[in-house]
């Protein structure tokens, strides 16, 4: 069987463990021979079809070391590979099965060529539960003699969005650079991010029609803390879902939408979240409030 191990979401910083996942089955399954039976390759260095005339094809045209039935060929980031490299492996693949099996690691299979894909039984890593995630961060915490708040705990998955690497480099840094006490403000600083009740008041003033309030709350995000504004739309974007006026969600995900396109096109940060802000005192002129 040939395996390609693959998330097809849109955020691309969500990886799964599966290239571990791919190692421990090598590992199980060969043992002492691991080394001498299985490649690893990221194929957003070794892209070319060289490479896969060349060492791709070298390894796996060779017998298994031990009793080995076949070798893995493991290929990391394999979405990244050119069209020309894919239309050569579907070929090697095909060829040489008796010998090597491949794993094609990769985050959008829609970029893997249908041929190929055919050819693979497909696995989808979704995103860690937070539950999953909180328990390994405290049972890590515990060890290092390390304080914890729920808060913190709260702020790490945010930042990290069930990604367990990202969780346990944020909680490492916040343990360094300010010690074993770490909460949410701790998590908050060494992200870049800045504390989501800051957010909900920018959007609060402007929805009260206090335009310069909102303003000079954006100015110190800008400033202050040094935040870009896709960061800053999206830290809106998290306050936003929160809010019980479904009406007024709606339209402010409209206004959200059309400033973070602007920012994408390559228009003045700054200017648009202002724009953005003013649209805002408008809508709000509609409404007497908002429940967040």
């Amino acid at each position: 069987m040939l395996d390609l191990l693959g998330q097809d979401l849109q955020n691309k910083d969500l990886p799964k463990g599966k290239t571990t996942a791919a190692l421990c089955l090598a590992r199980d399954l060969f043992g002492e021979y691991f080394e001498g039976n299985t490649l690893e390759l990221n194929a957003s260095d070794t892209r070319g079809i060289d490479v896969i005339r060349t060492t791709v094809k070298n390894f796996a045209r060779t017998m298994g070391l031990g009793d080995a039935p076949f070798k893995i060929l493991i290929l990391d980031e394999a979405d990244n590979m050119t069209s020309d490299a894919q239309q050569a492996l579907r070929r090697t693949m095909e060829k040489y099965t008796r010998t090597c099996r491949f794993i094609l690691i990769g985050n959008y299979s829609s970029k893997i060529i249908e041929p190929i894909q055919s050819r693979c039984s497909i696995f989808r890593f979704p995103p860690l539960s937070q539950e999953d995630v909180k328990k390994q961060l405290k049972n890590i915490a515990k060890k290092e003699d390390a304080t914890l708040t729920e808060e913190g705990i709260n702020a790490v998955l945010e930042g990290s969005r069930g990604d367990m690497r990202k969780s346990i480099n944020i909680l490492q840094a916040a343990a360094a650079a300010y010690g074993d006490k770490i909460n949410a403000d701790v998590v908050y600083q060494v992200t870049g991010r800045v504390h989501p009740d800051e957010i909900r008041e920018m959007i609060q003033y402007a929805l009260n029609k206090n335009f310069m309030e909102a303003r000079e709350q954006l100015h110190n995000l800008l400033i202050k803390y040094g935040l870009s504004g896709i960061d800053i739309l999206k830290q809106m974007n998290s306050e936003i879902v929160k809010f019980e006026d479904d009406s007024l969600k709606i339209k402010l995900m409209n206004l959200l939408g059309e400033a973070e396109f602007r920012l994408s096109e390559g228009a003045n940060e700054e200017i648009q979240l202002n724009a953005l802000l003013a649209n805002i005192v408008l809508l709000g002129q509609s409404y007497k409030g908002t429940k967040s």
